[in-house]
């Protein structure tokens, strides 16, 4: 079943609830799909009033800053044996190859490494936990976090929720457009069709007049 057909299924406090939890243990460092549960929420609020989504939004967007929040205490914690942890747990998402690029990335970028890490699927994963390892001061860490998560979170859900009503009215139009489309289509090939066959029945009958004088 289908993300989305399956959110159909479910209450619109759930749907809340299911977003900001998928999310914030997203950020904490959980690889699970946030983006594509927050695309299908939204979308489907765009497609049936009883989703809010500006409801939607702040709890995506709770869900990001708390999520990195925690993950950052836990990471400042944990420290180096946190990731090599996680490495055992989650070797795809977590190989020393991944670690030694964000680490790069956050040494390099610092505050820009946790604000734009929200729009890359692997830094959302990392930003928590690896800025908490790497030490960053928290104030820089939390004003790149509330920022990044408010964009990410709040601009992603207004983008899709726009661009799912703006579609569904184009569709309803095309819908009919579609229609007089294909019959205006069908018309003119039948009309070509027809001349055509004209065309050949009147060689056909030429050709044998010729046949039949010789």
């Amino acid at each position: 079943m289908h993300v989305q057909e399956w959110l159909e299924t479910v209450p619109p406090l759930a749907i809340y609830l299911l977003v900001g939890l998928v999310i914030g243990l997203e950020s904490l460092g959980i690889p699970l799909p946030g983006e594509i549960i927050l695309v299908s929420s939204a979308l489907l609020a765009s497609q049936h009033g009883e989703i809010d989504p500006v409801i939607l939004g702040a709890c995506a967007t709770t869900g990001a800053i708390v999520g990195d929040s925690i993950g950052y205490a836990i990471g400042r914690k944990g420290g180096r044996p946190l990731l090599a942890w996680l490495g055992g747990k989650f070797p795809k998402h977590f190989s020393e190859g991944h670690i030694a690029t964000a680490e790069r990335s956050f040494q390099k970028w610092g505050m820009w490494a946790v604000f734009f890490g929200r729009f890359v699927a692997l830094l959302r994963i990392f930003a928590g936990p690896l800025a908490g390892v790497l030490r960053m001061p928290y104030w820089k860490f939390l004003t790149a976090n509330v920022l990044g998560g408010i964009l990410w979170a709040g601009g992603t859900t207004a983008v899709i929720y726009y661009v799912g009503v703006v579609a569904e009215s184009w569709l309803k139009r095309f819908s009919w457009l579609g229609l007089v489309a294909a019959v205006l289509i069908g018309l003119t090939s039948f009309l070509i069709l027809k001349r055509k066959a004209k065309k050949a029945q009147a060689g056909q009958q030429e050709a044998e007049l010729v046949g039949a004088g010789e």
